[in-house]
């Protein structure tokens, strides 16, 4: 049965606004610009903001509104090429020699040419995100580049630059069509400028009060209007705060999904006491909101509502 054919690549940066809104991302055109320009050059798109902005929810609405594959790699400390790129089934490969050996067969060059093909080899997400066919290339997320070390970003620029990979018993697998390429980074540390320099780059901020409110509305629909407002105007103002760690859009999201499971059309001081470790997962800050920040910020969201009605 033939696949149908995926959707066409947005033609603007119109149209890469709407895919993206169409998929209930809200984005702003900045944005936009930057993932149009990516798609149209095929170069790597790289994300650097906090924790929690969406942005490894680009790499997944892009997948989803492309009808793409999305891999994904998520980095940590002590990332290799056998985890990230590829490794030999080793164990298949020794009873594969036995089987040979047991066979009579003891021609030491086709014995490697057997072992060492395409059916042993195990392909992990970059070599995996480099099988796509033309026009069906996936979406590869590499998530949280930050966390890993010097040596593996060193290791991604002949992936970035070519879209290519050596396997010395193999030979060098290059892309039908360079797959889509989503980096992210919270900036725990800084990344080389070797890397990003093969890549288009944008900062995801926090989003201003009228989007993160849009973005509630999509993902909280059922969310009560006046609770999705002093929601989104009490976060704004906690983000201005010196907190270890403030919310990100995930956990706006959280909170009000979390409220309306309680029943709750709007915030009182109890209400965001108890609730208050759906946003905040430090002690530190959530001793502040609860010895008495909490009810500031929220006497200051509902005067400025009051004064908007």
């Amino acid at each position: 049965m033939t696949r149908p054919t995926p959707p066409a690549l947005p033609q603007s940066i119109d149209e890469t606004l709407a895919l993206l809104q169409d998929a209930d991302y809200v984005a702003d055109r900045a944005l936009a610009t930057v993932l149009f320009l990516a798609l149209r050059m095929q170069r790597p798109l790289f994300l650097e903001g906090e924790a929690g902005v969406g942005k490894t929810e680009i790499a997944k609405v892009l997948a989803s509104a492309l009808d793409r594959r999305l891999i994904r790699l998520q980095c940590y400390e002590g990332l290799d090429v056998a985890s990230a790129v590829y490794e030999w089934n080793y164990a298949a490969q020794m009873i594969e020699i036995r089987m040979e050996e047991a066979a009579g067969a003891v021609d030491r060059g086709t014995m490697e040419k057997n072992v060492f093909s395409e059916k042993y080899l195990i392909r992990r997400p970059i070599l995996d995100a480099l099988s796509g066919t033309n026009g069906r290339a996936p979406v590869l997320l590499i998530d949280e580049l930050d966390r890993t070390d010097e040596a593996f970003e060193a290791f991604l620029l002949e992936i970035l630059s070519d879209f290519q990979v050596t396997v010395p018993e193999l030979g060098t697998i290059r892309a039908a069509e360079p797959p889509i390429v989503v980096i992210t980074t919270n900036r725990t540390r800084e990344i080389h400028d070797a890397l990003k320099r093969r890549c288009l780059y944008h900062w995801v901020d926090y989003p201003d009060a009228q989007r993160e409110l849009e973005i509630v509305h999509r993902k909280v629909p059922q969310a009560n209007e006046r609770l999705s407002q002093e929601v989104v105007g009490f976060i704004q103002r906690l983000r201005q705060m010196d907190l270890f760690k403030a919310p990100g859009v995930a956990e706006t999201i959280d909170w009000a999904s979390a409220l309306t499971e309680l029943d709750k059309v709007a915030l009182d001081p109890e209400t965001v006491s108890d609730t208050i470790g759906v946003l905040l997962k430090y002690q530190d800050d959530i001793a502040r909101i609860e010895e008495g920040e909490g009810r500031k910020l929220l006497d200051e969201v509902r005067s400025e509502l009051a004064a908007s009605d």
